[in-house]
């Protein structure tokens, strides 16, 4: 992995030092939960203020705080955060440190004024949220004319120069809207489309019929690497959340901005991602839960403090392999993936380490003729970020007939890990970087002399693949020449 960042590169694009530093190169901060949007897969339960939401000053010391943690990147969400009276105020403050600014919003009242007085603050990017086309994105965000809205406020961030992204939250119903609205943002003139599965948190909770089932990824992942290269060819990226993946044949895709050698290494959450709640919780990721997973709030500790001492922000500093349980715990990429997103599978069966939404897992399962369906036992309770209960059951493709339940197994929650209590590593692990098998694309682990999924010899199909991209190099080559085209 290269250790200096390219202009061309995202301020979020991680170095070696960044994580052998622990530097929280993206912070995602929350400065408010009032919220204009009634949205039902909302996991912080955005609507109300938040009791005591940090003052201007408090707001301020962070953004200091930040810098002189070497921060690159902050983005500003809610509820909404143009909702807060000083958020010009912030911005202007984050880009006087010369950190990378943007807001992720709804759009239904980031009226011109409002936007106007962001972008003469220094605001760098805004991404708007489509989780769909008019009917879908209405229905799940809950107020009608909220698509047009989100619309209208891409389109005149577009024109005013500022970087222009959309975010789809992916559940049950969407995948048919996908294709359409891939086109529709390459129209809108949007250069990253971020996708991310809806998880069961807060308000997802009280309305699972949202939620896409984890077998659905044998249907999700090929249509997404379709719409990728078809993005790539309009100049649009596609960008993968966290709970999209992991190691199946497209995983050479998402992560390293078009670099494959870049691929998933595990949750990030405390180590180089922060996250900030309205009233100065401080967490490793602003989508885990805030019980269990709080380091401490910066009222009462310095936020250097909690990031360099606090045992909630350490978590995954400490996890190993060990702390895997279900199929992820014989899984041929433990070692590397450590269970894919935390969120996701924390928000599911109230621990982290076993995983169902993942690509290679639906396609291992498969070869077997079983399948994963989850199921909701226990609501979330009311509060921000609470989580419920699921089962997770496998069954026979062929017949539905149930094999095992995670309810009937006697699943313990506990929400802890073997290094518990110990101190946290003073230097970080850069990850581990896999190989890319030129057979089935994908990723294995170096020492392998012969693929374990198609049986492949590595390094002949990487010789014989190295050899094809000289040709087409030459190729080209010669074809410009003809053109009276300088070579590249």
């Amino acid at each position: 992995m290269p250790d200096t960042q390219s202009p061309q590169r995202p301020a979020r694009y991680l170095s070696e030092e960044d994580f052998k530093r622990f530097i929280p190169v993206h912070v995602v901060w929350e400065i408010t939960l009032a919220c204009d949007l009634k949205c039902l897969h909302c996991g912080s339960r955005a609507g109300h203020r938040r009791p005591s939401e940090l003052n201007t000053t408090e707001c301020l010391e962070v953004i200091d705080a930040l810098a002189a943690l070497g921060t690159r990147e902050i983005t500003l969400i809610g509820g909404e955060a143009y909702l807060r009276k000083d958020w010009t105020q912030l911005i202007e403050a984050i880009r006087r440190h010369d950190i990378y600014c943007a807001v992720q919003t709804g759009g239904r009242n980031l009226n011109p004024r409002r936007m106007q007085a962001a972008i003469d603050a220094g605001l760098n990017g805004v991404g708007v949220s489509l989780d769909g086309l008019a009917p879908l994105h209405d229905a799940v965000r809950n107020v009608p004319g909220s698509f047009d809205k989100a619309v209208d406020t891409l389109r005149r961030a577009k024109v005013a120069g500022l970087a222009t992204s959309v975010n789809t939250q992916i559940g049950a119903a969407t995948m048919a809207d996908l294709p359409a609205l891939m086109t529709l943002i390459i129209e809108l003139g949007a250069k990253q489309w971020q996708i991310q599965l809806t998880v069961a948190m807060g308000n997802a909770v009280d309305n699972p019929h949202l939620l896409l089932q984890p077998y659905q990824l044998n249907e999700l992942m090929p249509l997404l690497a379709k719409l990728y290269q078809t993005g790539v060819e309009n100049g649009l990226l596609m960008t993968i959340g966290n709970n999209i993946g992991y190691y199946g044949p497209y995983e050479h895709l998402w992560r390293g901005f078009g670099d494959e050698r870049i691929h998933w290494a595990g949750c990030a959450a405390g180590q180089t991602v922060l996250a900030l709640e309205a009233d100065g919780t401080v967490k490793g990721c602003p989508s885990l839960a805030t019980v269990g997973f709080s380091g401490g709030n910066v009222r009462e500790m310095s936020l250097s403090d909690i990031w360099h001492h606090s045992e909630g922000i350490h978590f995954g500093r400490l996890r190993s392999v060990d702390d895997l349980w279900g199929y992820c715990r014989g899984c041929y990429y433990n070692d590397v993936c450590r269970g894919g997103c935390t969120w996701t599978s924390h928000s599911l069966l109230g621990k982290p380490g076993n995983n169902p939404y993942c690509h290679y897992r639906v396609l291992d399962l498969q070869k077997q003729g079983l399948r994963e369906r989850i199921v909701k036992l226990q609501d979330a309770a009311p509060a921000s970020f609470a989580v419920g209960r699921f089962d997770l059951v496998t069954e026979r493709i062929d017949t539905g007939k149930a094999v095992s339940s995670i309810s009937r197994s006697g699943q313990i929650v506990e929400l802890t890990w073997k290094n518990k209590g110990k101190r946290a590593p003073e230097q970080g692990r850069p990850p581990t970087t896999l190989a890319l098998c030129r057979g089935c694309l994908q990723y294995v682990h170096p020492t392998e002399i012969t693929c374990p999924h198609c049986q492949t010899n590595l390094a002949a199909a990487e010789a014989t693949y190295q050899q094809d991209q000289v040709r087409r190099q030459q190729i080209m080559d010669r074809l410009r020449s003809l053109l009276g085209l300088p070579n590249q």
